[in-house]
């Protein structure tokens, strides 16, 4: 284990929690249920759900929210999920409360706070960042192409992009599949520095040695970064202050438009 994970805490005052959230923090989010304090019962769904429409994303957590059984005996539902353009307002706690970090993207969970993101954000615009997640799910593949997790029903489908590379040389041909490539690809001239916060949950080096590589292919200046387990860690610890929104049965969760981000009412 590297050293930037949290050590394990002794078995004290143990609860019982069902976890919700995306694939991108599945090793943290395992790390965290095996070592920490309570009983979490763990779930992720197929990272891109931000790039369906909001609605369709609202639906598919919901469902998961409400798929949790009763008897299960959860105090609460851990969501392992930022605001995420908007895909999570609305969402409802049905018979136990929904436990969700005040954070507008994922990304925050690596920095361990909203603060600490917003001012790396500031000093680095345009900046890519990557995490083991992110990395092993998120694999861009030939000139930055990766087929979406959600198909059709994302913005690469709507598109008619839903398609593997392979594919779309058998139906256009390789010059025109090569130039749809380079078009979706564009977006990468938003940026011109990557950064990969390192979890310290498994060996990162060859994730982080690609990063690397892409970064200089790109012609990005790379950084690495300790990451920070924070806010995850309160998450999991139960330890749910400021940074937090607890949303009780029969309440909903909402969005401000100001620093805290999220509310339930």
């Amino acid at each position: 284990m590297n050293g930037n994970a949290p050590a394990a805490r002794p078995q004290a005052g143990m609860r019982r929690f069902k976890f919700i959230g995306c694939e991108i923090i599945y090793r943290e989010a395992c790390f965290l249920a095996a070592t920490g304090p309570h009983r979490v019962d763990v779930e992720f769904l197929l990272k891109g759900l931000h790039d369906v429409p909001r609605q369709a994303m609202l639906e598919r957590i919901q469902a998961a929210i409400d798929a949790v059984p009763a008897e299960g005996n959860y105090e609460a539902i851990l969501l392992g999920y930022a605001r995420c353009n908007d895909g999570v307002v609305g969402l409802k706690a049905r018979n136990v409360p929904l436990v969700i970090p005040r954070a507008h993207d994922c990304i925050t969970f690596f920095f361990g706070s909203r603060t600490a993101y917003q001012d790396y954000f500031e000093r680095h615009p345009g900046t890519y960042f990557l995490s083991s997640g992110w990395s092993e799910r998120n694999q861009f593949g030939q000139a930055g192409y990766s087929r979406p997790a959600y198909g059709m029903e994302g913005v690469m489908g709507k598109l008619g992009l839903a398609e593997s590379y392979q594919a779309m040389v058998d139906k256009y041909g390789k010059e025109n599949a090569d130039f749809i490539i380079e078009s979706v690809g564009g977006w990468l001239k938003n940026y011109s520095s990557g950064l990969y916060l390192e979890m310290g949950v498994c060996n990162e080096q060859p994730l982080i040695e690609q990063a690397r590589q892409d970064a200089q292919e790109h012609g990005w200046s790379f950084d690495v970064r300790g990451g920070d387990w924070a806010l995850l860690r309160k998450l999991f610890y139960s330890v749910w202050d400021e940074d937090f929104v607890v949303v009780q049965p029969g309440h909903t969760l909402v969005a401000r438009n100001d620093e805290a981000v999220l509310d339930a009412e």
